[in-house]
C-alpha cells in the first residue's frame, strides 16, 4: 500500500472537506490530489530519484509528500537551519536530486550545480501540467527518507518504506474519526518524522491543518486562537518556550482539547507548568524514533490527570514515562548480554511491528533474525506496563564500574529551586574511567554555586552519583526539535 491511498481515502471518503489552511478558502482534499498529481507529473519528467526539501512546514509540504509517492520517489526533507557546509554533505547522500527550497536557502543547492524550485515554483509548474498516475511506488519501496538528528554521530538517512508509514496510521488511526471542525495546528519541522506523520494522521482522521511555518510562542498561541485550533503536537523545546512566554498566566485557549509532545526528553517542571496553564487541555506523550516512523508509546490524557493528581508516588512519578506501547508494536528489554531482562529491571529497549524500519540508506538494517530493532534507549517497564525510558545507550557514564544514566543525575539538579536546565556528560578520568561533569542554565535573577548543587545531588543520590564538576552555561546546545547535542557539551568541557 502506498500513503497516497490515504490520500485517495480521504478524497472518497469527502472530496470537498477542507484539509489544509483556513475553512472557507483552504485546499480540499480532492484538490490537494490533484495538485499532487501534477507534482508527480514534474518530478517524472525531470528524472529525478529523490525529491528534496528544505523549507519550513506549510501547505506545499502535504503536496510535495504525496507528490513524490505519486511519482514512485522518496521525499527527502533535510534540516533548513544546517549551515551551507552540512546542507551540502547531505547532498553527497542524495540520488539524483530534485531540489525543492525556500528561497533563503536556494543558493546552498545552486551552488552546487543544481537546478532549483521554490515550493511555489513547483506547485504552480504541476498545476499547469497534466496528472501523473500510475507511477506510484510500491509498499516496499521508500517513501521518505529521514536524517536523523545525529546528537552522537554523524547523521545518517534513515528509510522508511511506504508500508511502514501505512503500517503506523492504520494501526493507530482511525478512518474519519475526526469530529466535524477538528483543526490540528501544525508547527513542527517536515524533516521531523513527527511532521511526516501529522500529515499523514491527520489527513486519514479527518482534521483540518493549518501551520506555522517559523516557531515563536506568541504567533503559536494567537494561531490556536484565530483558527480555533483542537490539537497540537509541540517539541519539549517549544512548549518551554511557551511557558516562559505565559510567565504563570494561564493560556487561554478554549478550543484546545488535545496537546501532544515528544521528540526529546521533558523536563518535568516544564511539564507541571504547561499543565497549569493548559487546564482544560489532555496532554499526550508521544514517545518514538525517526526509524519507528513516528509514536510507538503513548501516556495519555488521563494517566497526565491521574498521576498530577495522586499523592501515591509510583503512580505521580508515571508523569516521567511514555506510557503504554502502542497497538501493533512489540517491546523486549534486553540486558547487556542480550537475553530478555527480568520484570522491571532496566535495559536496552528493542521494538518491533509493521511500522518499524530500522534501516538506513546505503547500509544494512539493523533488524536482527526476528526482526527486532534495538533503539539504543536504556529504558524499564513498570509493574503496569508503563515505560520509563531513562536516556541513550551511548550517553551512559562508567564511573569506576558504575553505570550512571544521565537522566537520573538530570532530574535531580532540575528538582532544584534555582535550576532551568540541566545536562549531564562523561569526561575521561585515568583513574575512575569517567568523571561526571553537569552543565547547568539557572532561572533569570536565581543565584547558586558549584558546591550547593553538588551537596543537593549527594543528598538524593549515592555519592558516586554526585557530578565531579559544575559548569554554568547561558544556554545548552539543542538541535531545532529539542534534543540535547551532548557531542557539542563534550568538546567544550574537553577544550577547557
Amino acid at each position: 500500500m502506498n500513503i497516497a491511498m490515504l490520500l485517495d481515502m480521504a478524497v472518497a471518503g469527502d472530496p470537498d472537506r477542507v484539509a489544509i489552511g483556513p475553512r472557507g478558502s483552504g485546499t480540499t482534499t480532492a484538490q490537494l490530489r490533484r495538485t499532487a498529481a501534477g507534482v508527480a507529473t514534474v518530478v517524472h519528467r525531470s528524472g529525478a530519484r529523490e525529491l528534496v526539501f528544505a523549507g519550513v512546514n506549510g501547505p506545499a509540504f502535504p503536496a510535495l509528500l504525496f507528490g513524490a509517492a505519486l511519482a514512485g520517489v522518496p521525499l527527502v526533507p533535510v534540516n533548513y537551519r544546517l549551515s551551507a557546509e552540512a546542507l551540502a554533505r547531505l547532498l553527497e547522500h542524495t540520488d539524483r536530486p530534485l531540489v525543492v527550497a525556500d528561497a533563503a536557502v536556494a543558493g546552498v543547492f545552486t551552488a552546487a550545480g543544481l537546478r532549483v524550485r521554490t515550493p511555489e515554483d513547483l506547485l504552480a509548474e504541476g498545476l499547469a501540467a497534466e496528472p501523473a498516475e500510475g507511477l506510484e511506488g510500491a509498499a516496499d519501496d521508500p517513501a521518505v527518507l529521514l536524517f536523523t538528528s545525529g546528537t552522537t554521530a554523524a547523521p545518517k538517512a534513515a528509510v522508511l518504506r511506504h508500508r511502514h508509514l501505512t503500517g503506523y496510521v492504520l494501526g493507530t488511526v482511525e478512518f474519519a474519526g475526526a469530529a466535524p471542525g477538528d483543526t490540528v495546528l501544525a508547527a513542527v519541522p517536515p524533516y521531523h518524522v513527527a511532521g511526516v506523520g501529522s500529515v499523514l494522521s491527520n489527513l486519514y482522521a479527518g482534521r483540518r491543518m493549518v501551520h506555522l511555518g517559523a516557531f515563536e510562542p506568541g504567533a503559536w498561541l494567537e494561531l490556536v486562537r484565530s483558527e480555533g485550533v483542537t490539537s497540537a503536537m509541540v517539541v519539549p523545546t517549544m512548549l518551554a518556550r511557551v511557558v516562559e512566554h505565559l510567565e504563570g498566566r494561564p493560556a487561554e485557549v478554549p478550543t484546545l482539547r488535545a496537546l501532544a509532545y515528544g521528540g526529546a526528553r521533558m523536563p518535568h517542571p516544564v511539564l507541571e507548568a504547561a499543565l497549569r496553564a493548559f487546564p482544560d487541555t489532555g496532554f499526550t506523550n508521544a514517545y518514538g524514533l525517526t526509524e519507528t516512523s513516528s509514536t510507538i508509546a503513548l501516556l495519555g490524557p488521563d494517566d497526565h490527570r491521574a498521576a498530577l493528581a495522586s499523592d501515591d508516588p509510583a503512580v505521580r512519578d508515571r508523569l516521567r514515562s511514555a506510557g503504554r506501547m502502542v497497538p501493533g508494536v512489540e517491546a523486549q528489554i534486553r540486558d547487556e548480554s542480550g537475553a530478555v531482562a527480568a520484570a522491571g529491571a532496566p535495559g536496552q529497549l528493542w521494538v518491533r511491528g509493521p511500522q518499524v524500519s530500522g534501516e538506513y540508506k546505503g547500509a544494512a538494517a539493523l533488524l536482527d533474525a526476528d526482526g527486532w530493532f534495538p533503539t539504543r534507549d536504556l529504558a524499564r517497564f513498570d509493574a503496569d506496563g508503563y515505560l520509563f525510558v531513562e536516556g541513550r545507550a551511548d550517553d551512559t557514564i562508567i564511573r569506576g564500574g558504575e553505570n550512571i544514566a544521565p537522566a537520573e543525575v538530570e532530574d535531580v539538579l532540575l528538582r532544584h529551586a534555582a535550576v532551568r536546565e540541566a545536562a549531564v556528560v562523561g569526561v575521561p578520568d585515568e583513574e575512575w574511567g569517567e568523571r561526571i561533569a553537569a552543565f547547568v542554565v539557572v532561572h533569570d535573577g536565581a543565584a547558586v554555586d558549584a558546591e550547593t548543587l553538588r551537596d543537593w545531588v549527594r543528598g538524593h543520590l549515592r555519592g558516586s552519583r554526585t557530578p565531579d564538576v559544575v559548569v554554568f552555561r547561558a544556554e545548552l546546545p539543542y538541535t531545532p526539535t529539542g534534543k540535547l547535542l551532548r557531542r557539542e557539551l563534550l568538546t567544550t568541557i574537553r577544550k577547557g
